[in-house]
């Protein structure tokens, strides 16, 4: 079977997910299709040979629904024979794309996939599909709570602190302004117009430089009152008897950010890409997506590392930089916990922390970011990780060639 290859990643800047954010008035389908347009532009791509686009979308409903990866295609002035699907996998959804894309090319049905994500916060608001996963007969019956009740639980099981996690979060904020200032997202990072080729934004809205410990430590607890007055901790205690009381340490400034943005990522064989002039990055050595608890939904980047590693034949050892999603504070440090991997490899410029989390486009983003860091870090090894709503996981590895 052939090899899947990673040829370019780009992403947009992302926007703070509000109505007062620089993107707010960008449809989504034009956040996409800018990123799709800047990653054929900068390929030369002849978009008749991309097999499919593949694009993860979370909310797919009002600007966001009607299959926004063809739209959006199409929107971008590709050519009629790309066609496209939209895939949901929730916080996994841009990963999943491109490791859908990877699969597709390594089955050897396709030759050449664009894989992608999107989400535009600030216009179809989180939570606007409806759903099982809000619907209180089904999470009775699964057995799952609230997001933020899991990161605290996840927080309280491994002995991570308040503390720990503002100190996290206060490192996450640092090293993005570092890496801003030395320009490291600056090969991947495409700028978002208006119609008339005017920049909206040009760079990442959400960071906040400056921030510090002390000044996280003075925020409360967002999920506390939910927990203990609303009984929501009360759910966890049949399947994790021994937490007494589950310690709420994550607030706005710990977690991640509600952010609009976009991403495209380039996948194809050698052969494909050979016929086209280009030069891959790197190779995808494995993926792995898993379930796991729906109470202790974000435990997922652990087994589904160790599951990629496998399959890769690899340990957490092999890995030299990791890009483990900063959903909640408690995620990358329970996953630096349970795999045994330094501080100084994982998330190096920063995180969704500082940020912001586009649900649907994290992944793909995180892949483009390991890849620059690889680059810029003259490191062979990449891994990016996921934690996903409803108990899941996802997982990544790349190798530079």
């Amino acid at each position: 079977m052939p090899d899947a290859y990673v040829y370019d990643a780009v992403r947009t800047p992302r926007g703070r997910g509000k109505e007062s954010g620089s993107l707010y008035t960008t449809r989504p389908i034009d956040l996409l299709a800018q990123a799709l347009r800047a990653l054929g532009e900068r390929s030369d791509l002849d978009t008749s040979k991309v097999d499919d686009v593949v694009v993860g979308c979370v909310t797919q409903s009002g600007d966001q629904g009607a299959c926004i990866a063809r739209f959006a295609a199409l929107e971008a002035g590709w050519d009629l024979d790309a066609p496209g699907v939209t895939l949901n996998r929730f916080c996994g959804s841009g990963l999943q794309a491109v490791n859908d894309a990877a699969a597709m090319v390594a089955s050897g049905f396709y030759d050449c996939v664009v894989a992608g994500g999107v989400e535009s916060m600030s216009r179809v608001k989180m939570g606007s599909d409806g759903g099982a996963i809000f619907d209180p007969a089904t999470l009775w019956s699964v057995g799952s709570v609230p997001q933020g009740i899991s990161a605290d639980l996840l927080a309280t099981l491994n002995g991570i602190t308040r503390g720990d996690c503002d100190a996290f979060a206060a490192q996450s904020q640092q090293r993005t302004a570092d890496a801003v200032r030395d320009g490291r997202f600056s090969r991947s990072l495409v700028p978002v117009t208006d119609r008339l080729g005017i920049p909206l934004l040009e760079a990442d809205e959400h960071p906040r430089p400056g921030t510090t410990a002390e000044s996280l430590a003075e925020l409360t607890p967002s999920f506390e009152v939910m927990g203990r007055q609303f009984g929501l901790d009360a759910l966890t205690k049949e399947r994790y008897p021994q937490v007494e009381r589950i310690d709420h340490v994550h607030h706005a400034g710990n977690s991640s950010g509600i952010v609009d943005g976009a991403a495209a990522v380039l996948v194809a064989s050698k052969d494909a890409g050979d016929a086209m002039g280009l030069k891959p990055r790197a190779k995808i050595r494995s993926v792995a997506v898993v379930g796991t608890d729906p109470i202790l939904m974000l435990a997922g980047p652990m087994p589904a590392s160790r599951k990629a590693l496998a399959k890769a034949g690899m340990t957490p050892e092999d890995i030299d930089l990791w890009e483990v999603n900063e959903a909640f504070a408690a995620v990358p440090l329970a996953f630096m916990q349970d795999l045994d991997v330094d501080p100084a490899r994982v998330n190096i410029y920063g995180g969704a922390i500082a940020m912001g989390h586009p649900l649907g486009a994290t992944g793909a983003m995180l892949l483009g970011t390991v890849l620059d860091a690889l680059e810029d870090q003259d490191k062979t090894t990449g891994a990016v990780t996921l934690c996903i709503g409803g108990g899941m996981g996802i997982a990544t590895i790349v190798e530079r060639v």
